[in-house]
């Protein structure tokens, strides 16, 4: 069951809390804890998502929680070994659709995200995108070409962007921002399947183009040899290379959007866009080898490109070339190592 809000809650909400709710206009005791909850669950899991989110306007804060708590639990269900993940995700789908519907909810995930669904008059149908992709974790263990998994992309991350653009607001007609709005989630998403290899093999579970692996000699039993010995095969490197580079493309295709977002939403998103578009350059650094440690940005470099992101986009220095870095390093032809 997803957690139902205490009726007690506000007296749980810790300052910070209190004026983010107050800035919404919040102020229904059981709600407030709704939002709370899902603040709770951004600040623990999404590291990078929760400092960019302290960059918008306190009043849009508690929605952007809403949001990725509701996406967090569903991701938990299908990823966290739970018995009857089946059952619990059709659960989950059935108590969404009356929420929407309604604007209402017991559950505290689905309390604030249908409150946040109707303060903001987004699409219901892009959270029904959503759960597909999550049914399609409990049985799909492989893509075989990249259309194949752009379909489950979609819905696991595009629409989290297309979900966002009503909170971010834009300077034009949200069509014309959406592609780039979609783009940057499925940017960050591809991000997490390189940065998360090791892990997903573990789950199971392959989210590369297969058909693009094969390209270099790439298949699922040499990713688990190189699981089990702990790094990676020339192959494996020669292959993640160029997914890093097509991941590029896609963050170079959602920058432009950054311009076309109300002003005071710029800082945000331009600072996720640099912090997880970074991963990249770590695991170019490390030579494409995402066996021997997890990709991450160091919390002190974090903080500075943080820092350095937030200073130029309040002052307007939002150039319409990504800030992204080339990471070229050369893959010499080392011995075979492994499966042949």
């Amino acid at each position: 069951m997803l957690t139902r809000p205490s009726g007690d809650g506000a007296s749980s909400v810790n300052a910070m809390v209190r004026r983010e709710l107050a800035a919404a206009r919040i102020v229904e005791p059981t709600l407030q804890a709704a939002y709370a909850r899902c603040r709770e669950l951004n600040a623990r899991h999404g590291r990078t998502y929760f400092l960019a989110t302290r960059l918008l306007p306190a009043s849009r804060r508690p929605a952007v929680h809403a949001l990725y708590g509701f996406a967090r639990y569903a991701d938990d269900i299908v990823d966290g070994d739970l018995p009857q993940a089946d059952v619990r995700l059709a659960a989950l789908d059935a108590a969404l659709r009356p929420a929407l519907a309604t604007g209402h909810s017991d559950e505290a995930v689905l309390a604030a995200l249908a409150d946040t669904v109707a303060r903001y008059g987004i699409e219901p149908d892009l959270f029904t995108r959503f759960l597909h992709s999550m049914r399609m974790d409990l049985t799909t263990t492989d893509y075989p070409t990249r259309a194949a998994l752009s379909e489950y992309v979609h819905g696991s991350a595009e629409v989290i962007g297309l979900q966002m653009l009503p909170v971010l607001g834009t300077v034009c007609a949200p069509e014309e921002a959406a592609p780039h709005a979609a783009a940057l989630g499925y940017a960050f998403q591809l991000t997490n399947f390189l940065r998360d290899v090791a892990e997903d093999l573990d789950r199971g579970r392959v989210y590369l183009p297969a058909d693009e692996l094969a390209a270099h000699g790439v298949d699922r039993d040499l990713l688990l040899w190189c699981r089990r010995v702990g790094h990676a095969d020339p192959r494996v490197r020669r292959a993640l290379a160029e997914q890093v580079e097509r991941t590029r493309e896609v963050y170079r295709r959602a920058w432009p959007g950054v311009l076309l977002l109300r002003p005071e939403s710029r800082p945000c998103v331009a600072t996720a866009f640099t912090l997880y578009s970074r991963i990249l350059d770590v695991i170019a650094e490390a030579g494409y080898d995402v066996f021997g440690a997890r990709a991450v940005v160091r919390p002190s470099r974090r903080v500075a490109l943080a820092t350095g992101t937030m200073v130029r986009t309040w002052a307007g220095r939002v150039h319409r070339e990504p800030p992204l870095r080339r990471r070229v390093v050369t893959l010499g032809a080392e011995p075979t190592a492994g499966r042949c």
